[in-house]
């Protein structure tokens, strides 16, 4: 089966979803997330059988490509779909009291289908290969993130959050277009695999009449339009500032599902756009700098800016801030992995598989501290130890994962993104500032991240009564958890899905 039928199968059962929904009588949605679940699950079979499409397409091949980077980012945006519409059904009393009421669920069945039209945009992002391809991909995920975000109407913080990505992703959508705009004057295609070509083609004779390597600065302008637009996309600095009060707005699966499915969709297109610029001699300094400065600073940002943090989703927030650094500094150390050493594409997508896991765990565990108490900060985990000695074991493990510890997920994450940049500063010294400021931003980790653990296992409970924690969640969160411990002792699953 030709790959691009697969975002055709996942629209097809969004409509199928919202059709559910609208003709539907019953006050009971359940039906709608089984199908959803259901249908995404048994995508997995075609998946596997998925081949490229014809090489004798060339209009199609223009804009759509399925390689191994590919294959790993869909993956990536099913599973993460799929965890997240799980995730949906323990929220859903919260959901319920504002939209509806608590006693319906006649405002709540859309919340199921949204994130599989945001599924399909990914999938489409990890495959678009044209500008104008990853812009209208792009805009479908944007789109119905605005919606998710503000779903829960009766709630001020979740409206003020979706007015505020609203409005910081309409300017983000602007230099996005604006940036386009100047690379297809400058080059006269959108095409990313041409963009190459042409680069190459320069690089090698720098006497063609179109005289970009002797004046670069225009295309580089555009690709920096195109990156502040990306920084928005992947919560980097200085387009960061709607993350903390969206993520703590927004309904937990809606933060879970931006912190992982919508920011490595943002990655792969990165990469896809930067890769022609770090493979010609004439813009690889250039945009090793920019890239360069940006994970830097971002690094520091969003690790320093989470020490004084007492709420959890917030703490999260920048906390995907900081992982978002720590994958640019993998990206500007740009490898292509032609010895021992996993390429930028491999380190990326291995930071981001593990990310996932320990992520949704870590939202899985305060769906349920939520649920209990009411409350999202950190407080609510006073005496978890004592209340659930469980939740409190795999809380601590998925947390001290997110700081990279070693015998986890998490370490080899960040491993992996230091190895890159230790390596590619022998040749390019000026690599020595990220990395220093990548330890800085790991030390700083280990000390918020450990501040949630002092909460649960050194501070009294505010109540005697155990917390008992709904079926799907269980099975999420102690699977997610194992998933995490074993990744830590051998990684070679994920190696082998992003060909490693």
């Amino acid at each position: 089966m030709p790959a691009y039928w697969l975002e055709a199968i996942v629209v097809a059962l969004g409509l199928l979803l919202l059709l559910m929904e609208a003709f539907s009588n019953s006050k009971s949605k359940e039906l709608i997330r089984v199908v959803g679940i259901g249908g995404l699950i048994f995508l997995l079979v075609p998946f596997y059988f998925a081949v490229a499409p014809p090489a004798d397409n060339a209009e199609l091949a223009r804009f759509y490509v399925y390689d191994r980077p590919a294959i790993f980012f869909k993956l990536l945006a099913l599973l993460t779909t799929i965890l997240v519409l799980f995730m949906a059904y323990d929220f859903r009393k919260t959901l319920n009291r504002f939209t509806e009421g608590p006693d319906t669920e006649h405002g709540t069945g859309e919340y199921y289908a949204l994130p599989v039209f945001a599924c399909a945009g990914m999938m489409w992002m990890a495959s678009a290969r044209d500008l104008v391809s990853i812009f209208v991909a792009l805009e479908l995920v944007t789109i119905t993130f605005y919606i998710l975000v503000a779903f829960m109407n009766r709630q001020v913080g979740s409206l003020e959050a979706g007015v505020k990505f609203l409005i910081l992703g309409a300017l983000s959508t602007g230099f996005l277009v604006y940036g386009i705009a100047w690379i297809y004057g400058i080059t006269h295609t959108t095409n990313l695999e041409t963009i190459s070509q042409l680069l190459a083609a320069n690089s090698s004779n720098p006497d063609l009449h179109d005289g970009i390597s002797a004046n670069p600065i225009p295309l580089l302008f555009g690709l920096s339009l195109i990156l502040l637009s990306l920084a928005f996309k992947i919560g980097a600095v200085p387009m960061h500032l709607w993350i903390p009060d969206v993520y703590q707005g927004a309904p937990t699966p809606t933060t879970a599902f931006l912190s992982v499915g919508s920011k490595a969709a943002g990655f792969i297109v990165t990469l896809r756009i930067l890769d022609p610029f770090f493979s010609s001699d004439i813009t690889r300094s250039q945009t090793t700098i920019v890239v360069l400065a940006l994970a830097g600073l971002t690094i520091l940002v969003g690790n320093l800016t989470a020490i004084p943090q007492t709420n959890f989703k917030r703490l999260l927030a920048y906390s995907s801030i900081a992982h978002a650094g720590f994958i640019l500094l993998a990206i500007a150390a740009w490898h292509t992995g032609d010895d021992d050493t996993l390429s930028s594409y491999q380190a990326v997508a291995f930071y981001l598989g593990t990310y996932l896991l320990i992520t949704i765990g870590a939202f899985f565990v305060l769906v349920v501290v939520h649920n209990s108490e009411g409350s999202d900060n950190i407080s609510a985990f006073d005496g978890l130890g004592q209340r659930n000695s469980l939740l409190a074991l795999c809380a601590t493990i998925l947390l001290a994962a997110m700081a990279g510890l070693p015998l986890t997920a998490g370490f080899y994450g960040k491993f992996f993104a230091f190895q890159l940049a230790i390596e590619s500063a022998h040749t390019n010294q000026i690599l020595w500032w990220g990395i220093a400021l990548g330890f800085v931003g790991v030390a700083a980790g280990f000390y918020y991240y450990l501040k949630v653990v002092r909460a649960i296992y050194w501070r009294a409970a505010p109540k005697d009564d155990l917390i008992a924690i709904p079926r799907i969640s269980r099975y999420a969160i102690i699977s997610l958890t194992l998933a995490t411990v074993i990744l830590g002792f051998w990684p070679e699953p994920i190696l082998w899905l992003i060909g490693a």
